[in-house]
């Protein structure tokens, strides 16, 4: 098994087909869900799913709902898109990466996130700290 951060494929194509809003009036909603060191996730995934994903304290099935934290812009040649962090509250759980998705029929995958080892919480936050939105670090970047 194995977590490879990535955006994923069938992401790209629903971007195409136009099946994905990330602007301030969108009705879309996006949501993040925390997965076991048994998860398979990678750029092939292409939709939520509860298989090996984590349970404990204060984790709901499906994860937390992800605001966008400004629409998405563009520096030179780069789109890039950021979210606000995601915690979970005095929760006890342990996660090895993330899958970001929405909530549209069939919980089209967007973008896997491997934390690189087990991250554990017990009786504390567990937060998911997007880094900077900008076309170097936004965890969703669109570039030539």
């Amino acid at each position: 098994m194995a977590i490879t951060q990535a955006m994923c494929t069938s992401f790209k194509v629903a971007l195409l087909n136009g099946e994905m809003d990330f602007s301030a009036d969108t009705t879309q909603v996006f949501k993040i869900a925390l997965y076991t060191s048994a998860a398979t996730l990678s750029a092939a995934t292409t939709a939520y799913s509860v298989t090996n994903e984590v349970s404990g304290t204060n984790y709901v099935a499906g994860g937390n709902t992800l605001v966008i934290s400004a629409n998405p812009a563009a520096t030179g040649t780069t789109a890039f898109l950021d979210f606000t962090d995601s915690t979970w509250v005095n929760a006890t759980i342990t996660a090895r990466g993330a899958l970001i998705y929405s909530t549209s029929a069939g919980n089209p995958a967007v973008a896997v996130l491997d934390f690189g080892a087990d991250k554990t919480s017990t009786a504390g936050n567990f937060t998911v700290q997007f880094p900077a939105g900008d076309a170097t670090n936004a965890i969703i970047r669109i570039a030539t």
